[in-house]
């Protein structure tokens, strides 16, 4: 997208707050309580749709559940000591979101059905000017928490339009169509459809399974929660940080063999062989659910029961990806056809092309998208030159392979505060990058990713762009970006002064 130097009025009377946070999913919310934890109350959490909780609201659908261990996919300021499983569902993790909101006071920080459709950099202001269905503010910050599983990504294929029957994504589950008995079609054999699959396969008539690309899967140790070990947590909370802190360290030694010797995850790879024979025992059926390229590369399946679905005698596995729709007919890449009347796609979403960038404009009217046209960029994951005080949570190269993503998300909240905090003790009105800081942050990264499994596994990821870049995931341990984000080194940014009366001011600042 081309640079975009329009400008429009700010209309008389509109709300001006310090700081406003796109999005409610663990990232808003966190923001939130951060931000009150720091004195900072001026502030409104802008979401889309009527309630809190991201991608825990979106995705509803049948059998949806994390593969995190519950006690370590929650905030370290907001212990839950009834978690009812050790990988909990989606109604109990939505549910221990708007708990969060509650007890932390952010209810009147909120404005829902206000969908962002432009951020724009007001230069001579500086400061921000936000665009919503629900009506326009300005702010001095932005904190872009939509998330990178936000926005479902469904293939355009010919004929779809013109299909008779139901189609919908994953995250957009229709609840009020009823499954029972009826020709489904599976599109796609991810983290999402791994789930779905054996909570739809014992009530449909028929489940085509469309896939390109076969995955590994673990077994799932998940249990319930006992009443002792739910009084214990909350009775003597230490015991409950004991539990986070030992599923953190296990995960932590994992990481080595992820980001630095791939060649350690063989063991694993045996395992996972193993699982797969006994699971299925059609050698046809297994040779198709056995993946030709290096655990690790795409993301690890954790599931006791997508095996059994995929062997059951009402399931079919297409080894192939889904072409095109004439009529109620598929048409798979290898030329088979298949007569449905339902087709679910769990195709993932826009991760690497971030549809938010596509309505931000920062300094001379550029555009993110425009600015990420080779790839998505920011320095500490957090921060991109030419859009002054837009801070991300989960920005580029953020993501997890192998460990909780709340615990990168507390890493760039610290990040953000310290920012700001950082910024009003300098006198500047806002900070962006340097070029030099951006590039060489970058530089680093994509070199360390380089050795990583996700680049030398021998395939290819939702985690890489168009161009094979992985612009996803974090190379390293989350101790390390945790240590990389602990303060805001004001050497790797340029101060701008408030623009009065002339254009702003830019200095290089001093640590």
């Amino acid at each position: 997208m081309a640079a975009s130097t329009k400008k429009r009025p700010t209309p008389a009377g509109t709300p001006h707050v310090r700081v406003a946070v796109v999005g409610s999913g663990f990232g808003g919310i966190g923001a939130g309580v951060r931000l009150r934890r720091a004195g900072i109350t001026d502030f409104v959490i802008l979401e889309r749709a009527g309630s809190v909780g991201g991608t825990w609201r979106d995705n509803s659908y049948p059998g949806c559940a994390c593969d995190v261990p519950s006690h370590l996919y929650s905030f370290s300021f907001a212990p839950n000591p009834d978690w009812p499983r050790s990988f909990s569902g989606q109604p109990d993790i939505r549910a221990y979101l708007e708990r969060v909101t509650d007890t932390f006071g952010l209810r009147p920080h909120l404005r829902f059905n206000a969908a962002v459709t432009e951020l724009r950099w007001e230069q001579e202001h500086t400061r921000w000017r936000i665009t919503t269905d629900a009506g326009s503010w300005t702010a001095d910050a932005v904190v872009s928490a939509s998330g990178a599983l936000a926005d479902p990504q469904i293939p355009d294929l010919p004929g779809l339009d013109t299909f008779p029957g139901k189609v919908f994504h994953s995250s957009r589950w229709d609840h009020d169509f009823d499954l029972t008995g009826k020709r489904v079609a599976m599109v796609g054999t991810g983290a999402s459809a791994a789930q779905i699959i054996p909570a739809i396969q014992p009530k449909v008539g028929r489940l085509t399974v469309f896939q390109r690309t076969p995955a590994w899967v673990l077994p799932r140790n998940d249990r319930e929660i006992s009443a002792a070990e739910k009084w214990l947590h909350a009775k003597l909370p230490p015991s409950g940080k004991l539990r986070r802190g030992a599923l953190f360290a296990l995960r932590e030694l994992q990481v080595d063999a992820f980001v630095r010797r791939p060649g350690a995850l063989k063991l694993v790879q045996k395992l996972a062989v193993r699982n797969i024979h006994r699971g299925i025992a059609d050698p046809k059926l297994r040779a198709q659910l056995t993946p030709d390229y290096r655990i690790g590369c795409k993301r690890i399946l954790l599931s006791n029961t997508y095996y059994p679905a995929l062997a059951a005698a009402n399931t079919e596995v297409v080894s192939a990806g889904l072409t095109e729709l004439r009529g109620s007919t598929l048409v798979a890449a290898d030329g088979s056809e298949h007569e449905v009347d339902a087709v679910v796609f769990g195709t993932g979403f826009h991760v690497t092309d971030m549809p938010i960038a596509q309505r931000v404009f920062g300094i001379d009217g550029v555009s993110l998208a425009d600015e990420w046209k080779d790839g998505m960029e920011a320095l500490r994951g957090t921060t991109v030159r030419g859009f002054p005080n837009l801070f991300f949570v989960v920005g580029p190269n953020t993501g997890l392979g192998n460990n909780s993503m709340i615990l990168m998300i507390e890493s760039q909240l610290n990040y953000l505060i310290d920012a700001l905090t950082s910024l009003a003790a300098s006198g500047a009105a806002a900070l962006q990058p340097t070029a030099r800081a951006q590039r060489q942050w970058n530089l680093e990264l994509q070199h360390r990713m380089s050795r990583t499994v996700w680049s030398t596994g021998g395939c290819q990821s939702w985690y890489q762009d168009s161009t094979g870049k992985n612009t996803t995931l974090w190379p390293a341990s989350t101790t390390s970006f945790r240590r990389a984000t602990r303060t805001v080194d004001l050497a790797e940014y340029e101060l701008i002064r408030q623009a009065a009366p002339a254009a702003a001011v830019t200095e290089e600042a001093r640590a």
